[in-house]
């Protein structure tokens, strides 16, 4: 006898997961996010199971936000994406003008 209320296969994507998509530079997605650092109009500071990714553009917005599957979505212009470790020097100086 099959038991209905267990799920046949799962369909959230595990946490270790990571992509990134970008359409037409204007719609971008996250997949892997842990917890969303800091966010303005121009600058995201997201922390990824791969490292902290910073999105750089022009009139940035956050359009959607899954905590519970770790999926971001972003709109605007995007102008870079940068992958930092947390041991690297560069990320101190990041940091540092992102907490100023």
């Amino acid at each position: 006898m099959d038991n209905y209320y267990e799920p046949k296969e799962k369909l959230n994507r595990t946490p270790a997961d990571h992509s990134v998509k970008l359409n037409h530079r204007k719609n971008l997605e996250i997949t892997g996010v842990k917890e969303v650092d800091s966010f303005d109009n121009e600058e995201f500071l997201l922390e990824t199971v791969m490292g902290y990714l910073i999105v750089r553009g022009q009139n940035l917005q956050l359009k959607n936000l899954d905590v519970g599957d770790g999926v971001v979505s972003i709109k605007g212009k995007i102008y870079e994406l940068s992958y930092v470790d947390e041991q690297q020097e560069k990320a101190k100086g990041i940091f540092s003008k992102l907490f100023r």
